[in-house]
């Protein structure tokens, strides 16, 4: 049998009373503990060394980060070089989420992973699927990811869009649900 981590980034359902959830908990709970210093840091290097720790890698120097910053687990989440991340920003990353470098993340920008069936019987399961932001993306203020997207290279998420399915390269797409409306050229 998997383990609960290969189980969620392979998108099976993990129900939340699974025996092997402890093990879920334990990395929540660090990352909480670990989140009110992230938080208070004073400088873009300390709170690139407190996501750091939260992450298990180290982040490149050319990355930079503002508090708050929000993440329910941590453990899964990978960043590129020079990525900027504005400040609210919540990454609920079980399923896993892949920054490429280059990428321009707006305040408040909300990506999830995360999910749960839909039939009422199942519902206190997870289900995950990983979101993969490509070189040079920009997402703009207030957009939500939802789980399994991929938004491609050079594409740009307009502010405030709902995104539930993949945003081809070189492309903009806005609106909830977003859709695409031009192709950059």
């Amino acid at each position: 049998m998997k383990d609960i981590f290969e189980r969620l980034q392979a998108g099976e359902p993990v129900a939340l009373d699974d025996p092997e959830f402890f093990k879920v908990d334990a990395v929540v709970n660090r990352t909480l503990a670990l989140s009110p210093a992230l938080n208070a840091a004073a400088s873009v290097e300390e709170i690139r060394a407190k996501l750091s720790e939260i992450i298990g890698t180290a982040l490149d120097e050319s990355t930079a980060i503002f508090a708050p910053f929000y993440t329910n687990f941590g453990r899964f989440i990978k960043i590129g070089k020079n990525v900027f991340i504005n400040h609210a920003c919540s990454f609920l990353d079980m399923g896993g989420i892949t920054l490429e470098d280059h990428v321009l993340i707006g305040p408040k920008v909300n990506l999830i992973t995360e999910n749960h069936p839909l039939n009422p019987a199942d519902r206190r399961s997870m289900l995950c699927k990983p979101i993969l932001i490509k070189k040079n993306a920009w997402i703009g203020a207030g957009a939500t990811i939802l789980p399994g997207v991929t938004i491609g290279e050079n594409a740009v998420v307009a502010a405030g869009a709902v995104v539930s399915r993949d945003v081809p390269d070189n492309t903009v797409a806005g609106g909830v649900p977003a859709r695409l409306i031009k192709t950059i050229s």
